[in-house]
């Protein structure tokens, strides 16, 4: 944190950084208000990103590793990146926001409330996916359900590393399909 601190205090005095960078384009985001965000705001989703980018794809290459071993027949397959963060996810959970006062199963939800939504259990439900705790690339040769699998959430709150991450894994798989037996 303290070299992203000193980046940060360069780039604000005079002996700025000629380079435009995540850090710059973060300095320079206003709200509908024309407010900043504080410094601490920039640094954080400086190193969320940053560990966010490393977790996920270390988390998922491990998994990898256990269901290649575990499953060796299907490496020839490689759906095993989306099956294993299907099966193991990378995020457990999301918290929305209540839109709007609703009733679910004969509990009221209040608007502005923030309700946990708990992935794996999506991703793990039989009316969502055929056999869920059998590891099996095979799943996506088929068009899934709508809305039944988020591992890096959809629509607005996707992601934005998500195609890095599978990449990230692909890349990895791929060398290690080609230069290990």
């Amino acid at each position: 944190m303290a070299i992203f601190r000193a980046k940060l205090e360069k780039k604000k005095g005079n002996g700025s950084e000629d380079d435009d960078d995540l850090m710059d384009g973060l300095m320079r985001i206003k709200d509908e208000h024309g407010e900043t965000l504080c410094d601490d705001e920039v640094l954080d989703n400086i190193v969320s990103l940053v560990l966010a980018g490393y977790e996920s794809t270390s988390l998922a290459s491990m998994w990898d590793l256990y269901y290649l071993a575990k499953y060796p027949d299907v490496l020839q397959k490689l759906r095993v990146v989306e099956e294993t963060i299907r099966m193991e996810n990378i995020a457990a959970f999301t918290f929305r926001l209540v839109s709007q006062d609703i009733e679910y199963k004969g509990h009221m939800l209040p608007k502005s409330w923030k309700v946990l939504v708990l992935l794996r259990c999506m991703h793990n439900d039989p009316n969502n996916f055929d056999n869920p705790m059998c590891f099996n690339p095979d799943i996506w040769n088929q068009p899934l359900k709508l809305g039944t699998y988020q591992v890096f959430e959809g629509g607005a709150r996707i992601c934005a590393g998500n195609n890095l991450a599978r990449l990230q894994l692909a890349i990895y798989l791929h060398n290690l399909a080609t230069r290990f037996k």
